[in-house]
């Protein structure tokens, strides 16, 4: 995901504009940093981030100004896409971002990570595919 925030920073970077109360470099860092955490966010908590691109516009747009905030957002919400496309299909490989193989979202009884692998589209393996509405949904049908 370092890739995908450096190159959404470097196209960022030529718009930044500073406040008043930072310097240039203060202003540079907090639009790394915000990227850096959005994507990292999205590699590993990608079904709880509803609007990744919005999230991460809101977070930056103070440093940008008003007559370049839509292309600021047309820039971001590419990078997201394609970053979350990234992040699907290596779930669909039953991969991590890291190369691990996925494990399942559930608890055991005893409170601690089920460590099972999911079944393929599902989230939860098949002690726990009870769980997945999603796959509920789908047997249904």
């Amino acid at each position: 995901m370092y890739q995908f925030s450096r190159a959404l920073y470097r196209e960022l970077y030529p718009l930044i504009v500073r406040d008043l109360r930072e310097t240039e470099t203060e202003a540079r860092r907090d639009v790394l940093d915000a990227c850096e955490r959005a994507f990292t966010r999205l590699a590993h908590d990608r079904h709880y981030f509803a609007r990744p691109a919005r999230s991460l516009f809101n977070d930056v747009r103070i440093h940008f100004p008003m007559t370049r905030q839509m292309r600021v957002y047309r820039v971001i919400d590419r990078f997201m896409s394609v970053a979350s496309e990234y992040v699907e299909q290596r779930e669909q490989e039953g991969v991590t971002i890291d190369g691990m193989p996925l494990c399942c979202h559930a608890s055991t009884r005893k409170g601690t990570p089920c460590q099972r692998v999911p079944l393929p589209g599902s989230k939860y393996c098949p002690s726990h595919k009870h769980l997945d509405e999603d796959f509920v949904d789908g047997a249904a049908a």
